[in-house]
């Protein structure tokens, strides 16, 4: 489902800023871009978006600003510095033109300045509590979609069943229809057949394209659609089996069809199902 969230959160180590965005997938697929200094918290994200997240692919990019960029506070390393001031006076001793030491060279040196260390244990905790807040966010983000997808679902979910009503009390209309047409038919060719025969026909055409067994499943799959929903679990990917089976069905209808109404139902049928189906892929 497509979602996007972003949170900031400020603490005694740092700032930290999540951006996350989710669009449809068919499983849940995580990408994660970290800061150098907080690679380490990879894996307890990946579980943390697991547990709150079952579907869909999930980018999520941190950004983390230490107090020393706001406020720099740097320490000299004097063990360093009188190691390198030492050298640098050898240097001297065996050189005939020797140049002036130059402090700012000499603070250029790694390991000459130092900045405090950072707790990771503190890292890990402002990081992860800031992306909780951040999932808390994308998900009411979701919901919001979820319950306009629900309401979208259920009218089409409506007009099928619908559907499937009409059809069903069209069926002995629909084989009046084929009596009489089988009737005009023999007028114009002018046959005589026997009234047994003509019933005979009339059981062949029943038994070729009877359907009440898909219109029974069509229903049976429709109650379980609203099952579905209403369960407290992800839903999507018994959703789309569902509409498979719907769309098995309704071919099937369609091609025993015999009747120019029921064709035309079947094929609002399938353009239905297939609306519920696109959606449904955006369903956890």
């Amino acid at each position: 489902m497509t979602a996007f969230a972003r949170q900031e959160a400020q603490s005694d180590v740092g700032t930290f800023t999540w951006e996350l965005r989710s669009v449809n997938h068919r499983y849940l697929d995580i990408s994660v871009r970290l800061p150098e200094e907080l690679r380490f918290i990879e894996s307890q994200l990946r579980t943390q978006v697991g547990c709150r997240l079952k579907r869909g692919k999930v980018d999520c990019t941190l950004r983390y600003l230490p107090p020393s960029e706001q406020a720099p506070k740097f320490s000299l390393n004097e063990q360093v510095t009188r190691q390198l001031v030492q050298l640098c006076e050898e240097i001297e001793a065996l050189s005939h033109n020797p140049a002036p030491l130059n402090s700012l060279e000499v603070l250029r040196w790694p390991g000459v300045l130092q900045t405090p260390p950072v707790d990771g244990e503190q890292l890990k905790i402002g990081a992860l509590s800031a992306l909780e807040e951040a999932l808390n966010q994308m998900l009411e983000t979701r919901a919001a979609e979820g319950r306009r997808l629900a309401a979208f679902i259920t009218q089409r979910c409506e007009e099928i069943e619908a559907i499937i009503v009409r059809v069903r009390a069209h069926l002995p209309q629909a084989m009046l229809h084929f009596r009489e047409r089988l009737l005009a038919r023999l007028e114009v060719v002018q046959a005589d057949l026997e009234q047994g025969r003509i019933e005979q026909e009339l059981v062949l055409f029943a038994q070729k394209s009877d359907i009440t067994e898909e219109l029974d499943r069509l229903q049976s799959h429709m109650a379980e659609v609203r099952e579905v929903f209403q369960r407290k679990e992800p839903i999507g990917r018994r959703l789309d089996f569902l509409m498979q089976e719907l769309n098995r069905e309704a071919n099937t209808l369609a091609a025993k069809s015999a009747d120019v109404e029921i064709s035309q139902d079947a094929v609002e049928l399938k353009v239905l199902i297939e609306q519920v189906r696109e959606q449904i892929q955006n369903i956890e």
